[in-house]
């Protein structure tokens, strides 16, 4: 018999009431509440575990727990269900005996269960089938155990086995920690806030995927912090410390003494001493105080954690710092701050045009790390970079600056081991170029015009009237924000007469006065500029405004009268009228408008602007429709007149037209009328009829002209034209005719034709053209077709494709434009084919015959000398030698003729003397 201690849960209610009176039973001592969780159907409950101390043989107790588990896992309706590949899920740290699952197996006589595989002794399932915890999992040691389960009956198994995946699940049982228990780190004076120069770093064994490993790191305290203000942050994340934006001002380090470059800090420290503390002090230097002070304090900055400027208490938490139940580990941080030599010189000012000698220091760097190497590169890509530095760190100007070709150098000072490494951040230093006045100002035009109108309206300018004319802009290429670049104007003449003044600092010219253009019509300036006494000239013209008024030459130009007959486009008047303004500008040049009487604008005025204006028919007049007008004439100018003057009087004139009736002959409704025939149709049919309407209303009368065949008839009252009835039309003999109808009225006679036949097709009226090369002008096609409207002009011209040399735009009704695109390289003759169709649509291709080549100054083709051919040829030889034959037999021809009448005359002479003896 042995004392064990045994954990027991139990469950609320009647469950508990049952099990404490069976413990106290064999117990002793009162039991010890300890709380435990339990997992059933409607989730994780809280329950209580009494540790009794028991004097029991170990097989019995181990019976009653089992039964005990068992009991409170089915009243608690632990998850159950049937024998089959399964994964479950167990958290570490259980209290054991833990009940897991119940298997329930399908087979009939199944009496135990039986459980192999990676059980490591802690995993066991009962013989009705609940799998349960003999020890306690840990995730840190196994995160997945397999098994197989099988249902038995008897010994023998009847069913499985089956692989059951149990995944150990992590719990928040390790606290997080630091890699070390104290940190060392050294940060700059001045060092940019938020800029990390050193990070702690702490582990956490719990599951790295889960919130038991999510770590958040926190500054807990400063120390010395006496101002209460915090000079250093942690980010949560990563742990890296930087400073704030106080400690990038506050933070300064101790002072200390700077060893020479590779040198021993006490022979360098000495040597300083000895230089500083004359006389030499006769007492040893280990035994000086001040000696020895200075001596610790450069120790110091060469091993600043010996004696750190801060503390700093750091922690960090698990389940990312959000639970108050998360685990934290603490660390110190110890910083010393450092004195920061690597500082920017910059900006450095070096004046322009500066004189040497070079190269000439104008700055100097140091870096932290006394064996450095410095090197400059430029930022920008830049031709020119005269700048260097020496091994000290001085910065070296190689060269005059000039500020005109560039204000200001961005230099990059590199700080370097041996080996090329970056012992500092890159430094970018400004150089700034300064201005001197070293150049000339310049007008931006060598003559500036300005335009102002006569009469301008002035302002209040103190006691004298000004007008604005301009700003002259005058350029100096000095820095614009010095007085380098300042300027002062000044007026040293002005012709005809000083009438200007100019603002001495911004240059703004203005009139004293009100100009007039017929005191002077342009003025001219010099405008001078001190220091270099530069020298502008200014031309102001005086631009004449509209202040006179058009005056017609006469008021009223009379009573006039017009046939009703007269042509459009017939000269009835002639009016006048003058201006005195400018000549040549708008505010002179007249217009002529009719603005009054003229119905339905049967009259219009042409001008020629320089005053003279025609009054002419612009429409067929019309007695009947009215039999006269009264017309006013408007002189106006194109320029608005000058404010508060208006037009009188004087710009009106007046005319009056009566029109003169003239007899007109009938006119029909219709010039020409076509008509299709059926060759089948009766004789006495209707073909047509014909209306026509006299203006006077007179009784009208119809016949026929140009029936050569004798087929038509017309009503002479009604216009109505039949076909004859003895008349038989033969389309294969005539498939087309005209002829006219005559209108009469008053025993006059009007005469319309009424059918036409299209049997003509437009022509070209040239077939040969010729293109200069040099002088490439459009060659003007000309087309005519004898056939009256409808089938003749307008006409059509077309190529039969596009062509890749010629263009053809059709001009009007009766021409076109012929484009030569791409001229050849040397003389070329082109056959072209040209379509021109009449208004109906009919028409032919055309040949053109077009010659490309270089022409004469009088626009021939240049035919050069080297291209006649020396030799006529057979043909031309024969030619020639046969006209110069047939020339000697006329001659010959011609001699013997005369000769024989010679002799006759002779002979017959002969017989008359004869005849008279």
């Amino acid at each position: 018999m042995g004392r064990q201690e045994i954990i027991v849960v139990q469950g609320k209610g009647e469950l508990g009431s049952k099990i404490r009176p069976l413990f106290r039973s064999f117990g002793k001592e009162r039991p010890h509440q300890v709380p435990v969780e339990t997992r059933g159907d409607s989730g994780t409950e809280t329950h209580r575990v009494w540790s009794l101390n028991l004097i029991m043989p170990h097989p019995l107790l181990h019976l009653l727990l089992i039964c005990l588990l068992i009991h409170a896992a089915v009243g608690k309706g632990l998850e159950k269900g049937p024998l089959e590949d399964k994964v479950l899920q167990v958290p570490e740290g259980t209290p054991v005996p833990y009940a897991i699952y119940q298997f329930q197996s399908s087979k009939d006589g199944v009496d135990g269960f039986s459980v192999t595989g990676e059980t490591e002794g802690k995993i066991s399932i009962s013989d009705d089938g609940w799998l349960y915890l003999d020890q306690a999992l840990d995730w840190g040691l196994t995160r997945t155990h397999t098994i197989q389960v099988e249902a038995l009956v008897g010994s023998e198994p009847v069913e499985g086995p089956f692989t059951i995946t149990i995944n150990v699940l992590d719990i928040n049982n390790h606290a997080p920690y630091f890699n070390q228990t104290d940190y060392a780190g050294v940060v700059k004076e001045h060092t940019p806030a938020g800029v990390p120069f050193m990070r702690v770093f702490a582990t956490d064994l719990d599951d790295p995927h889960s919130l038991n490993a999510q770590l958040k790191y926190t500054l807990v305290s400063q120390i010395p912090n006496r101002d209460n203000v915090l000079l250093f942050q942690m980010d949560g994340n990563t742990g890296q410390i930087s400073t704030t934006t106080d400690g990038e001002r506050l933070l300064k380090a101790r002072d200390s003494v700077i060893s020479s470059r590779g040198g021993d800090i006490s022979d360098s420290l000495k040597s300083k001493f000895d230089e500083y503390c004359k006389p030499v002090q006769e007492i040893p230097y280990d035994l000086n105080p001040f000696y020895s002070c200075v001596l610790r304090a450069e120790s110091r900055r060469q091993n600043p954690l010996d004696d750190p400027d801060f503390t700093l208490i750091v922690r960090v938490e698990d389940m990312g710092g959000a639970s108050e139940s998360a685990l934290i580990g603490n660390a110190r941080v110890k910083i010393a701050v450092q004195q920061n030599l690597w500082v920017n010189p910059g900006p450095i000012i070096v004046k322009e045009q500066l004189k040497g000698p070079y190269p000439m220091e104008i700055a100097k760097v140091q870096s932290n790390d006394p064996s450095a190497l410095y090197r400059l590169v430029q930022k920008e890509r830049e031709l020119k970079f005269p700048f260097n530095v020496t091994e000290e760190g001085n910065i070296l100007l190689m060269e005059e600056l000039d500020r005109e070709d560039k204000a200001m150098y961005i230099v990059v000072v590199l700080a370097e081991d041996t080996y090329g490494n970056e012992v500092d951040p890159p430094m970018e230093v400004q150089v700034v170029v300064e201005d001197v006045n070293d150049n000339a100002p310049a007008c931006d035009q060598e003559l500036s015009v300005f335009e102002l109108q006569e009469n301008e309206p002035a302002g209040n300018c103190q006691v004298c009237v000004c007008v604005t004319v301009g700003d002259l802009l005058v350029h100096d290429a000095d820095d614009p924000n010095t007085l380098n670049a300042m300027l002062e104007y000044s007026l040293v003449s002005q012709t005809p007469s000083s009438v200007f003044s100019i603002d001495s600092i911004t240059g703004r010219i203005k009139a004293k006065q009100v100009l007039r253009r017929k005191d002077a019509a342009e003025y001219q300036l010099t405008v001078r500029t001190p220091v270099f006494f530069h020298e502008c000239t200014v031309l102001v013209k005086v631009i004449d405004i509209n202040n006179e008024l058009p005056i017609f030459q006469k008021n009223d130009y009379g009573h006039h009268s017009l046939p009703e007959d007269t042509a459009v486009g017939h000269t009835l008047l002639t009016v006048k009228a003058t201006d005195a303004d400018d000549p040549g500008t708008g505010s002179s040049r007249i217009e002529f408008h009719i603005t009054t009487g003229n119905q339905d604008e049967v009259f219009a005025m042409e001008t020629d602007g320089n005053g003279e204006g025609r009054l002419v028919v612009a429409k067929p007049l019309d007695y009947e429709t009215s039999s006269s007008y009264n017309l006013q004439i408007d002189a106006r100018n194109p320029e608005p007149l000058i404010k508060g003057l208006v037009y009188g009087n004087t710009s009106s004139s007046h005319v009056s037209v009566a029109i003169v009736n003239v007899d007109e002959p009938p006119a029909f409704d219709q010039d020409i009328l076509e008509v299709a025939v059926l060759e089948n149709t009766t004789g006495g049919a209707t073909l047509l009829k014909v209306d026509a309407k006299d203006p006077e209303g007179n009784e009208i009368r119809f016949k026929l002209e140009g029936d050569t065949n004798g087929w038509l008839e017309i009503d002479p009252a009604t216009g109505e034209i039949k076909l004859k009835a003895k008349a038989v039309l033969d389309r294969e003999k005539v498939e087309a005719f005209d002829f006219n109808v005559v209108a009469f009225e008053k025993g006059e006679e009007y005469t319309r034709v009424l059918l036409d036949v299209n049997d003509n097709v437009p022509k070209l009226t040239e077939n040969q053209g010729f293109v200069c090369v040099k002088n490439p002008k459009p060659l003007i096609l000309t087309a005519q077709d004898p056939d009256a409207a409808p089938f003749g002009a307008p006409f059509t011209f077309s190529l039969p494709k596009k062509s890749p040399n010629w263009d053809l735009i059709t001009l009007d009704g009766t021409s076109a434009k012929l484009t030569l695109k791409r001229p050849p390289s040397e003389d070329k003759t082109f056959l072209l084919s040209i379509g021109v169709k009449d208004n109906a649509g009919v028409g032919v291709q055309n040949k053109l015959e077009v010659r490309v080549c270089n022409c004469t100054d009088l626009g021939h083709c240049l035919i050069e000398p080297s291209t006649h051919e020396g030799k006529l040829g057979v043909p031309g030889t024969l030619g020639i030698l046969c006209g110069t034959l047939g020339f000697i037999a006329l001659m010959l021809i011609i001699v013997f003729y005369r000769m024989k009448k010679e002799d006759q005359k002779k002979a017959l002479h002969v017989g008359d003397t004869d005849a008279i003896l």
